[in-house]
């Protein structure tokens, strides 16, 4: 297993006088869609393709359900999944209300095995790929 990198030339956006200079930047091979999970769980599981993918279907709605009560979600050695606001200052405490929140964000924290994991990659360079 390796992650595919591409050579990006990028200039610096706030200062375009400094030279351009040459980044790895990660590159997707492809997408992995939720049947083809489902797939490769039931290969790992007892259970059937159907099966792991009516799993998968309804972890994602028992997921959203709960963050939309105000829970953080925590799976197991995957990592957990919160809610964050951004909203716009008041000058007082009495000014603030739901009306001031202006948009929300879901945010993953990997837990530290996954991290660990991730951390250990090895890297090929994209232009190999046959």
């Amino acid at each position: 297993m390796a992650l595919f990198f591409k050579k990006v030339l990028r200039g610096n956006p706030s200062n375009p006088a400094v030279p351009k200079r040459w980044y790895p930047t990660l590159k997707s091979i492809g997408l992995v869609k939720e049947k083809e999970v489902a797939k490769l769980l039931a290969d790992e599981t007892t259970l059937n393709p159907k099966e792991a993918e009516m799993t998968l279907y309804q972890l994602l709605k028992v997921i959203v359900r709960l963050l939309l009560d105000g829970h953080t979600v925590q799976l197991g050695e995957l990592g957990s999944f919160r809610l964050t606001a951004r909203g716009e200052g008041s000058d007082t405490e009495a000014e603030v209300n739901a009306n001031k929140i202006k948009s929300v964000h879901l945010h993953f924290t990997p837990s530290e095995e996954l991290r660990k994991e991730i951390n250990d990659a090895t890297f090929k360079d994209v232009s190999t790929i046959q």
